[in-house]
């Protein structure tokens, strides 16, 4: 399905800022991003997961839809992701970590981006835990081009990870906003995960 807005100043010309989406932000100097650019209810569960995993050490931002309805039209493809304050979070930040929802039912983690070391470590400590990990088919979903949002770091080389519908229903209570606020097991082993990918790539 097309974007509705090709960016972000279209959006926000029929958006209206914490009514229709919010912005949520937090800066720690020099430290690497987990950014979910598709937050609340575009992609549900994201924006939590990107926040257990940027912890208190880690920069985080969301980018996020709080409409009752119709969040996919908040939707911007992440070669065209320009929302300010993402920008001016990563301009001196080395490395990107994006969360996104994939729609497939199966249960996986789909890596990419440009930062194979950074990935592979990711993606051991991710099966070591017990989660399937692949590469997805439709290249749109591997994170590869330099325009990416995970790519835009002062490295130019991040991290993308796509989690299927079905693996994130496993995280929360359900994908509606109430459900999400209800954490299971395997959200904290996937974040636990994840932060030991990071830690050991470093």
């Amino acid at each position: 399905m097309p974007d509705k807005y090709p960016n972000f100043s279209a959006l926000a010309q029929r958006e209206v800022r914490d009514r229709d989406f919010s912005v949520r932000r937090k800066q720690r100097l020099g430290a690497n991003a987990i950014v979910a650019p598709h937050g609340g209810g575009i992609e549900p569960g994201t924006s939590e997961l990107a926040e257990a995993i940027a912890g208190d050490d880690l920069s985080f931002y969301a980018f996020e839809g709080t409409k009752l309805h119709g969040n996919r039209d908040l939707h911007i493809t992440s070669t065209r992701f320009d929302e300010p304050e993402f920008l001016e979070l990563i301009a001196n930040l080395p490395i990107c970590i994006t969360v996104h929802g994939e729609g497939s039912s199966k249960e996986a983690v789909f890596m990419g981006g440009l930062n194979g070391k950074i990935a592979s470590q990711i993606r051991a400590s991710l099966e070591s835990s017990g989660f399937k990990v692949e590469i997805h088919d439709n290249k749109n979903l591997q994170g590869i081009e330099q325009a990416n949002i995970c790519n835009r770091g002062t490295t130019g080389r991040g991290v993308q990870l796509e989690l299927s519908e079905g693996l994130r229903r496993t995280f929360f209570e359900g994908l509606a906003r109430k459900g999400r606020k209800v954490t299971k097991d395997p959200f904290r082993r996937f974040v636990a995960a994840v932060r030991k990918g990071i830690v050991e790539a470093v």
